[in-house]
C-alpha cells in the first residue's frame, strides 16, 4: 500500500513539474513566434475579371506591375491544347475559344485595358515567350527560351515550360516595345548565340530588370546560357556579364543536379530571374541548384543562400520581388516546384513564412512562375505549365509568424 501512495504521489508530482514546464516552454514559444514580423496576404478570389472575345491564356510565364499600378503579364499562346482554341481552328470546331493576345494589361481592379503582340516587321518574335518587365520609362521588355531554328522546336531535354539544354535556340534575342506595342528595340538576332560568353546575342533570356540610377538593363540569360549580362537600356549596347561567383561563364554540362553534392561553380540553366534592390545588390535565381547568389551591380560576387536543397524537379527558386518599403526589408520568392511563395528577410536572406499549395483554387498554384509587387505591396503571380493563370494577393500588414508554413491564404470572414 505505502509502496503503491509512493508511486501516486511521484507521477503527480512529475505531472505538476511537467505542466509547469509545458506551460512555459509554450509561453516561451509564443514570445518567440510573436518576436518575428512578416508580411500578411490574402488572395483575391475575384481577381483578374473575365477575359473578352471567349479568350483565354496558355502558359503564363510573366508579369510586371508598371508605375500607374498597371499589371502586365505574358503567356504561350502555343502552348494551349486543341480542345481549349475550337472557336480558332479551320473550320471552327466550336464556340469557344480562342488564345488571348500574348501581352495584356490589366487595371488594379482587373479590368483588361490592353493588349497586343505578335510577329511584325523589324524585329523577331519569340517562339516561346518568357518574362516580361515594364521599366522606369514605360517600356515593356520581353524575352523568350524557344528553342529551334526558323520556329521549329529542336528536341534537346524537353519540359512542360520549354525546351532546354544543348542544341539550336531560336530565341537569343530581348525585345523593347512601348506600352501600346510600337516596336523600339532589339538585342540579339535569333539563332545567332555562340554561348555564354557571346557578347551580341541572348540565349534563352529569362528575365528582365532595368536600373533607373544607371539606365542598365539585367538579363538573367538564362535557359541555354549560364550567365547574367548587363546592356545600356537606350542603346542595347554590352557593357558586362558574369557566371555563378562572379566567374566567367562556362557551358560545359555539368551533369543532374544532386542534393549534398560540392555546390556547383557555375549556374544551371535556367539562371532564371536578376533583380536589384534599391540598396545596388543584385540577386540572382539559380534556380535548379536551389540557390540565391548576391552581387554588386559590377558582378563581384558578395554571398549565396540555398534554399529547399532536396528539391528536384524544377528547383526551388524562380522569381524574386521586394515588398514596397523603401528599405525594401523583405523579399517574395516563388517557388514552382514546391508551389508557394516564400516570405524572407532581406537582410538575413531566411525564409520567415511561407503561403500557397498546390491546385487550382484561387491560393493555391500550378507552377508558380513569375512574381511582382505593386506601390500598395500587393503581390500578383503567374503560373506556367498547366497553371495558366494570374493571381493577386492583398497585402494585409505585418503580423507575427505563427507558424511557417500558412497554407492557402483564403479570405478571413
Amino acid at each position: 500500500m505505502n509502496r503503491n501512495r509512493c508511486i501516486a504521489s511521484a507521477v503527480i508530482v512529475f505531472l505538476v513539474v511537467f505542466g509547469a514546464w509545458s506551460s512555459i516552454e509554450g509561453k516561451n514559444s509564443t514570445v518567440r513566434a510573436a518576436s518575428v514580423e512578416a508580411p500578411r496576404f490574402e488572395v483575391d478570389p475575384l481577381w483578374p475579371k473575365p477575359l473578352p472575345n471567349h479568350w483565354v491564356l496558355g502558359a503564363t510565364v510573366g508579369v510586371s506591375v508598371d508605375a500607374k499600378d498597371h499589371i502586365w503579364i505574358v503567356h504561350r499562346q502555343n502552348t494551349l491544347e486543341r480542345m481549349e482554341t475550337y472557336a480558332q481552328q479551320t473550320p471552327a470546331a466550336g464556340e469557344c475559344c480562342v488564345a488571348a493576345p500574348p501581352v495584356l494589361e490589366f487595371d488594379e481592379e482587373g479590368n483588361l485595358i490592353g493588349h497586343w503582340g505578335g510577329p511584325g516587321p523589324g524585329y523577331d518574335w519569340p517562339v516561346s515567350m518568357h518574362g516580361i518587365t515594364v521599366d522606369y520609362k514605360g517600356n515593356v521588355w520581353i524575352g523568350g527560351n524557344g528553342n529551334g531554328l526558323g520556329g521549329t522546336r529542336v528536341t534537346a531535354v524537353q519540359t512542360p515550360e520549354g525546351t532546354v539544354g544543348p542544341g539550336p535556340y531560336n530565341d537569343c534575342m530581348i525585345l523593347k516595345f512601348t506600352q501600346d506595342g510600337k516596336f523600339l528595340l532589339q538585342i540579339g538576332k535569333a539563332g545567332q548565340s555562340k554561348g555564354s560568353n557571346d557578347t551580341e546575342n541572348l540565349r534563352g533570356p529569362a528575365k528582365m530588370w532595368v536600373d533607373p540610377k544607371r539606365n542598365e538593363l539585367y538579363v538573367a540569360d538564362g535557359y541555354g546560357n549560364k550567365r547574367v549580362i548587363v546592356f545600356d537600356a537606350d542603346t542595347g549596347k554590352y557593357k558586362r556579364h558574369w557566371g555563378a561567383y562572379g566567374h566567367k561563364p562556362d557551358d560545359t554540362d555539368p551533369g543532374p543536379y544532386v542534393p549534398g553534392q560540392p555546390l556547383d561553380q557555375q549556374f544551371r540553366n535556367p539562371t532564371h530571374c536578376a533583380v536589384l534592390s534599391n540598396d545596388d545588390l543584385l540577386y540572382v535565381c539559380d534556380r535548379v541548384n536551389d540557390r540565391i547568389q548576391v552581387f554588386k551591380p559590377d558582378g563581384t560576387y558578395l554571398k549565396e543562400k540555398i534554399y529547399y536543397p532536396n528539391t528536384l524537379g524544377d528547383g526551388a527558386m524562380f522569381d524574386i520581388a521586394f515588398s514596397k518599403d523603401p528599405q525594401q526589408k523583405y523579399m517574395y520568392v516563388s517557388d514552382g516546384t514546391n508551389m508557394k511563395i516564400h516570405i524572407l528577410d532581406r537582410a538575413t536572406m531566411e525564409v520567415l513564412t511561407s503561403f500557397g499549395d498546390g491546385g487550382r483554387q484561387p491560393g493555391e498554384f500550378y507552377a508558380v512562375h513569375s512574381i511582382a509587387t505593386d506601390s500598395k505591396g500587393n503581390i500578383f503571380t503567374a503560373e506556367t505549365y498547366r497553371g495558366q493563370r494570374v493571381q493577386k494577393f492583398l497585402y494585409k500588414g505585418i503580423g507575427p509568424v505563427t507558424t511557417p508554413d500558412q497554407g492557402v491564404p483564403w479570405p478571413k470572414k
